[in-house]
């Protein structure tokens, strides 16, 4: 099969059969768009990994169609954790689950024993499991370290030559990755924040916690995303804090360095600004931290692809409670932790 194929939902069963032959398939979800491979085949496994250029001792999300999919993989479901399935799903919630001793290769699991898995809230995608019976690896479908991607023109520019095609379902309508939860622990740990928060959680099961501790360069992180850089464009970003409002001061700081400034940020705030900055990239029109989610990695992408252009990149930043946490955890990371003071 050629690679870098751009199939529309009418080619569903094209790419299944890739599925099922061992290829690699982009699809979409409603948070980004996902490389998929048969999370049960080994080889089809090691080569999203090598397409994508991920360390693989970092762990990836088994994506599936029904509930019934646990099945063959799972050792025991909690009433907890049946509770937040019956919830929250299909949608961006990953659940993290002690497995079945050799139910699934080590190439998917990063060598745990434990292993995380979703139901996307995609038709297109949950079509394409039930059409090729195959439980999905689906990480997100760009070159490790670049902003994940959130159209199928995202996809092709990192990977079109190293996969089979992508699933065009326009752009995703989340745009960050999802919550992860760690259910092999009591209480159950948030891993990694996404648009469902603690609070919304805990309006099923009585408890969550966050982990607040950095992991470190020889631990295995326990779900993506925890361990290596992620999110960043080859223009370094700078992040404004949202109590300070400093947008003035850096832009001045940063011409009188002769930079060429982007902004990626409201209407609102970067209108003062536009005769003084070289590019703009829009978040939402009023700092609703909502919109600014949804356009985060679009506006990353549309930076990293003016590197010629552009120096240094302010960035927005909001609370870190609610949805805000998963902004600002991909916003930092996108910044390496860097405030402009």
């Amino acid at each position: 099969m050629e690679k870098g194929n751009k199939w529309t939902v009418a080619d569903l069963a094209q790419a299944a059969k890739a599925i099922q032959e061992g290829e690699l398939v982009a699809f979409p979800t409603e948070t980004v768009y996902g490389l998929g491979a048969d999370a049960t085949n080994d080889t089809a496994v090691k080569q999203v990994y090598a397409a994508k250029g991920r360390p693989s001792d970092n762990p990836l999300i088994v994506h599936i169609a029904s509930q019934d999919d646990l099945a063959p993989f799972v050792a025991e479901i909690s009433v907890s954790a049946k509770q937040l399935m019956d919830h929250f799903w299909p949608g961006p919630l990953t659940l993290i689950f002690d497995i079945q001793e050799g139910s699934l290769p080590s190439s998917t699991t990063g060598g745990l024993t434990t292993c995380a898995f979703r139901m996307p809230d995609n038709k297109v995608t949950l079509g394409l499991i039930e059409t090729s019976g195959k439980v999905l690896v689906g990480p997100s479908a760009n070159t490790s370290g670049k902003p994940s991607p959130t159209t199928a023109e995202h996809v092709l520019h990192d990977l079109e030559d190293n996969i089979a095609g992508v699933i065009d379902d326009g752009q995703t309508t989340v745009g960050l990755e999802s919550t992860v939860l760690d259910m092999t622990v009591n209480p159950p740990m948030i891993l990694r924040p996404g648009a469902i928060t603690p609070d919304d959680l805990m309006t099923v099961i009585p408890e969550v916690v966050m982990d607040d501790h950095l992991v470190s360069e020889s631990s295995q992180p326990k779900a993506p995303g925890m361990k290596y850089r992620h999110y960043a464009p080859e223009v370094p970003v700078y992040m404004i804090d949202y109590a300070v409002q400093n947008w003035q001061s850096a832009i001045e700081w940063a011409t009188s360095e002769g930079k060429k400034i982007g902004l990626l940020c409201s209407e609102s705030i970067a209108k003062p600004y536009l005769e003084e900055v070289d590019d703009v990239y829009y978040l939402s029109k009023e700092s609703d931290v909502k919109s600014s989610m949804h356009q985060l990695f679009s506006g990353l992408r549309y930076f990293d692809n003016q590197n010629e252009s552009i120096d240094i990149v302010f960035v927005e930043t909001f609370a870190d409670e609610g949805i805000g946490m998963a902004y600002m955890n991909r916003v930092r990371k996108s910044a390496s932790q860097r405030y402009y003071r």
